[in-house]
């Protein structure tokens, strides 16, 4: 049997910034629809199962035709336990229950901007030469030219340097920053992590990569969203 290329998709109850965010409905369906749909669509991904510790969000995932094999520990669903663990898990359990799994990739579901060349192409990264895939986009706050931290004796300066002085962030080395979107390994590289091994990045546009986490966050994603509906 072919190893599985499985999407998790973690989503815990418990929200600081949006309380019920990953079920808040966002243009007439809960926002973890919306990756669930995009997983299920995508011919490069097997199997899609949802890791959460909320009845609920597992009774609405199971309606919008993700898998739900069990519902997470509520120690594993606190706010500062770690994402890869989680994934590990729910892995585990798939290798043990339904087949054996070659890829992993994990979509967040506050990151519903993405599309389906983003999931492929970051699959496509995923080659023999590389432990992870994860995707961001060009910074626009840059640590050569306007990030800073404060020293030992409480003066500010600059986070990185260059032989000479970066006076534009034009003229500033590229940055990126994660989006949090999509996350990629193969079965025998996920208990790496991100910078244990080789990791590529897949850089996506700005307008594809909001994260919700706060009020602010959902009303920017919902205007984009409807403005592609409309475009």
């Amino acid at each position: 049997m072919k190893p599985l290329t499985v999407c998790t998709i973690c989503a815990r109850g418990g929200s600081t910034g949006l309380p019920g965010k990953n079920i808040k409905e966002l243009l007439g369906k809960p926002l973890i629809a919306h990756t669930i749909e995009q997983a299920l669509l995508n011919p490069n991904i097997d199997r899609v199962f949802v890791s959460t510790d909320s009845e609920e969000i597992a009774s609405i995932a199971s309606e919008w035709g993700a898998e739900i094999p069990f519902l997470r520990d509520a120690s594993m669903a606190t706010s500062e336990y770690p994402k890869l663990p989680v994934i590990e898990n729910l892995v585990e359990w798939v290798d043990l229950n339904v087949g054996n799994v070659g890829r992993i990739i994990d979509l967040d579901p506050t990151s519903p901007l993405r599309d389906q060349s983003d999931i492929s192409k970051s699959l496509l990264l995923l080659d023999n030469n590389t432990d992870a895939v994860i995707t961001g986009y060009i910074s626009t706050k840059n640590p050569y030219f306007n990030m800073l931290e404060i020293d030992g004796r409480g003066y500010a300066k600059l986070v990185k340097h260059t032989a000479s002085d970066v006076t534009s962030r034009q003229s500033a080395p590229i940055v990126y920053s994660m989006n949090a979107s999509i996350y990629c390994w193969h079965r025998h590289t996920l208990s790496r992590g991100l910078w244990s091994g080789c990791t590529k990045l897949h850089i996506m546009p700005r307008e594809r990569s909001i994260d919700i986490d706060e009020q602010i966050d959902f009303e920017f994603v919902e205007l984009l969203m409807k403005k592609k509906s409309a475009s």
